[in-house]
């Protein structure tokens, strides 16, 4: 009885919900979308650039980071991520070849494992979801 009212009611906040496929945020091989992600443009690990991947590496390794700003708080003062209270996100610079300083690309994390992935400075970001 008691799966069954999990099964009815969903099992959390994290609980993945089946990809539309119809959907154009949808992204190829990507078959659930976490409820952080949805209605944002998708991407898996893999089709990140190379520094974002070696970024999220940094990442999941805790550093050491190239960067002092690597880790620090992330405001949102955009307003492009969902709000959530200050300290809520940090942010990770992605190396842009080329580039004499700190360039426009970054991931910025959350609290509960969310991922999104910015090449334009905070103009827009893709969520960086698990195949």
């Amino acid at each position: 009885m008691a799966a069954l009212a999990l099964l009815l009611t969903g099992c959390g906040a994290d609980t993945p919900t089946t990809g539309n496929p119809s959907d154009p945020t949808a992204t190829p091989g990507v078959t659930a979308t976490p409820e952080w992600a949805e209605g944002m443009p998708l991407l898996t690990p893999g089709e990140l650039p190379a520094e974002a991947r070696e970024t999220l590496r940094l990442i999941e390794a805790d550093g050491p980071f190239p960067y002092a700003k690597d880790g620090s708080v992330f405001g949102n003062y955009e307003r492009r991520l969902p709000l959530q209270a200050r300290g809520y996100y940090r942010e990770y610079t992605v190396p842009t070849p080329g580039a004499r300083n700190r360039g426009a690309r970054r991931i910025v994390t959350g609290d509960e494992g969310e991922r999104y992935y910015t090449s334009d400075h905070y103009e827009s970001f893709k969520a960086v979801v698990n195949p």
